[in-house]
């Protein structure tokens, strides 16, 4: 039993970008038909549903992907910034301004970029699993404000991340 809940860990670890790129993409596009409030209403839909527990599943892949990629020092590639590594985020924003596209790893500005980007894919979500539990209080709907301002910043993010995707894809074809 503990190793097949093991191998069940290790390809869902395996495969947690698409599992985040799928959930979300889901939770964006069916989020217009979303009506709720304070709480979930008695006549509740189907996409109402869908939101809320989907919602939940994603924002705990949220944390694992930001807990995977930030773990045993990794978190220096998307933050390094933090730690005072300006090199080639500066490297590169100096680059964008003769011209030149940013290469994709290393601690520069696409790495930032993702590194914030998950770090608004997890506010989403805590914002989120908060308004739910705190659904039918009189604090319900300043969470479910804070959820739409982290929900619309990183739908915002995750436009930046398909065109820098698609430019690099591109970059990669032309070499």
């Amino acid at each position: 039993m503990m190793s097949k809940l093991s191998s069940l860990f290790r390809v869902m670890m395996a495969y947690l970008h698409v599992w985040i790129v799928i959930s979300s993409s889901l939770l964006v596009c069916a989020s217009p038909w979303i009506f709720m409030g304070r709480r979930i209403p008695d006549n509740a839909s189907f996409w109402d549903y869908l939101h809320v527990y989907l919602g939940l599943a994603c924002a705990v892949l949220g944390i694992l992907f930001l807990l995977s990629n930030t773990l045993h020092g990794k978190w220096h590639q998307y933050f390094g910034w933090l730690a005072g590594d300006w090199a080639q985020l500066k490297q590169d924003m100096v680059g964008l301004t003769k011209g030149k596209f940013p290469v994709a790893g290393g601690k520069g500005l696409f790495s930032a970029i993702e590194g914030i980007g998950m770090l608004l894919l997890v506010a989403t979500g805590i914002t989120g699993l908060v308004w739910f539990v705190v659904q039918g209080t009189p604090t319900a709907l300043a969470w479910r404000g804070y959820h739409q301002i982290f929900a619309q910043a990183f739908i915002g993010f995750l436009i930046v991340h398909l065109i820098l995707a698609a430019s690099h894809i591109l970059d990669f074809i032309r070499q």
